[in-house]
């Protein structure tokens, strides 16, 4: 069966051809809306809890009111039509929300109360990395440009497009970025290293975006009896990394092999990696919402 390309914009479903938003939507003017991005697996939507809880702290943290009867819970529902329409229900997908402020006269300040947010969610067939998962991927490190909320998932990724840009153009996959010399996270994704024997990532708080695979990954380790550091990396203990992988929605538990043009550790994926591999790999076959 082929694939439709149906989508929701503001309490309609329709082509994704057709859908229309106001050139003064302060999403396209100022950037001023926040997103998540889902991961479906045979029509399950994975991690859903996690997704709404980051993506209400998101909206409230940028101080954007959903209209009655809207909420997260709603938008994944939508989604799940959405899944349905488009022939999505077998095999992999991801789901994506986004909220904007909605559409008025562009000034800085917020518009009247009365302005409704522009909802867009969509869904799109997704084939996960298999060689890199296998083989290992490359990074570089970037400064980290940027602003102090990074725990909020806005539409502002201007800094993450321009490290990644920088990656993509060196033949890397992601740039890990590093911020008053330690390691925060990458452009799209968190990372994990194995410093001395320890595993380590950078703590929740303003620096880094709260990533769902990370918040999975995390309780799974503790179920596995893998203890996990949530003490930042210092850019000084790089060359010490026995391993390094990456963490994403769409990135699952991707092994880094080589980091600015060296090898990290042995040069291949660690057995730390491999076994949180598939932790996680059993976690999504067999997890839900």
């Amino acid at each position: 069966m082929q694939p439709k390309d149906v989508v929701y914009v503001n309490g309609s479903f329709l082509p994704r051809a057709e859908a229309r938003v106001s050139v003064e939507d302060r999403g396209f003017v100022f950037g001023d809306g926040v997103y998540e991005v889902l991961r479906v697996i045979n029509g399950r939507l994975f991690a859903t809890r996690f997704h709404n809880q980051r993506l209400e702290k998101s909206l409230a943290g940028v101080r954007i009111d959903l209209r009655d009867g809207d909420s997260p819970a709603r938008f994944v529902d939508i989604g799940k039509q959405l899944l349905k329409e488009n022939n999505l229900l077998a095999g992999e997908a991801t789901l994506y929300i986004q909220v904007t402020r909605g559409a008025a006269t562009r000034a800085h300040f917020f518009p009247s109360p009365d302005t409704a947010p522009t909802v867009y969610i969509s869904v799109a067939r997704f084939t996960p990395s298999a060689d890199l998962a296998e083989n290992g991927a490359t990074a570089i490190t970037q400064p980290d440009l940027r602003w102090g909320r990074c725990d909020l998932k806005t539409l502002n990724l201007l800094p993450n497009i321009l490290a990644a840009q920088t990656a993509k153009e060196r033949g890397a996959f992601e740039a890990m970025l590093i911020r008053d010399g330690v390691v925060t996270e990458g452009t799209r994704t968190n990372f994990f290293g194995v410093v001395d024997g320890s595993l380590r990532t950078h703590p929740c708080d303003t620096h880094i975006l709260p990533g769902i695979t990370r918040s999975v990954l995390r309780e799974l380790a503790r179920e596995v009896n893998i203890d996990l550091d949530e003490t930042p990396i210092k850019a000084s203990e790089i060359p010490r990394l026995s391993e390094l992988f990456l963490t994403g929605t769409t990135t699952d538990v991707m092994p880094v092999v080589k980091l600015d043009d060296k090898p990290v550790g042995k040069g291949k994926p660690g057995e730390l990696t491999r076994k949180l591999q598939r932790v996680l790999a059993d976690s999504l076959a067999s997890g839900g919402d």
